[in-house]
């Protein structure tokens, strides 16, 4: 699953890149607001960790112009400033949660698990459909209660896959979710890890749109 980092201070940026991915993310990095409008133009991401403190812009002014054009992605503020203030703006504002510099990782990541599962419809601490659960916290799966053995990459797609349930998803997308911007996978090495992941989950699961992409339906037939 891929995600958007807004942070402007060079060392706590790339600790949390390294830190994101490490935990099944692909996390992309800016450091400006004005980035986020153009990254959001043209790609797509399952969140945004926002801070608030930016060279060019507030925070809050990043995320009323990241509602105002209509995007609904989750978005979790990430910042020093703890006035009940900034707290109440910053909600009331669009976001879908506050957390408070200094953080523990474990607690980002919690609240980030929570958020994305909200967003895509999912009430349970998992990711459900049919028979096959998937763990964002543990970073597995499971088919009638029996462990899969997954690749990195297979999960990643897995999720990625899941959370955009009953959307199709193009092969660059899939990629994108896998490297984000760095130099990744082309069209048919993700169709080999589509190929491989269809051998280990429900045949009717991975869905192929001919000429589209992939898409897991909301529900199995």
């Amino acid at each position: 699953m891929r995600l958007l980092l807004v942070e402007d201070d060079s060392l706590l940026g790339q600790s949390m890149v390294e830190a994101l991915n490490r935990s099944g993310y692909t996390t992309d990095w800016v450091e400006k607001g004005q980035d986020v409008e153009i990254a959001l133009k043209t790609e797509q991401f399952v969140s945004i960790v926002l801070d608030l403190t930016l060279p060019d812009m507030d925070g809050l002014e990043v995320l009323k112009r990241v509602r105002r054009a209509g995007h609904t992605l989750p978005i979790l503020i990430l910042t020093a400033r703890d006035d009940i203030e900034d707290r109440v703006k910053g909600l009331d504002g669009g976001a879908d949660d506050y957390l408070v510099k200094p953080f523990a990782l474990e607690e980002l990541l919690a609240r980030l698990r929570v958020i994305i599962r909200r967003q895509s419809g999912y009430c349970d601490t998992n990711l459900t459909i049919g028979d096959l659960v998937l763990s964002l916290s543990e970073q597995s799966a499971t088919y009638q209660e029996e462990r899969l053995k997954l690749t990195n990459n297979e999960f990643k797609l897995l999720a990625t896959l899941m959370t955009s349930a009953g959307r199709v998803l193009s092969k660059e997308q899939l990629s994108q979710s896998l490297h984000g911007w760095d130099d990744g996978a082309n069209e048919k090495t993700i169709e080999v890890h589509i190929h491989n992941l269809r051998k280990k989950v429900p045949q009717q699961l991975i869905k192929n749109i001919r000429g589209v992409g992939y898409i897991i339906e909301k529900q199995v037939d």
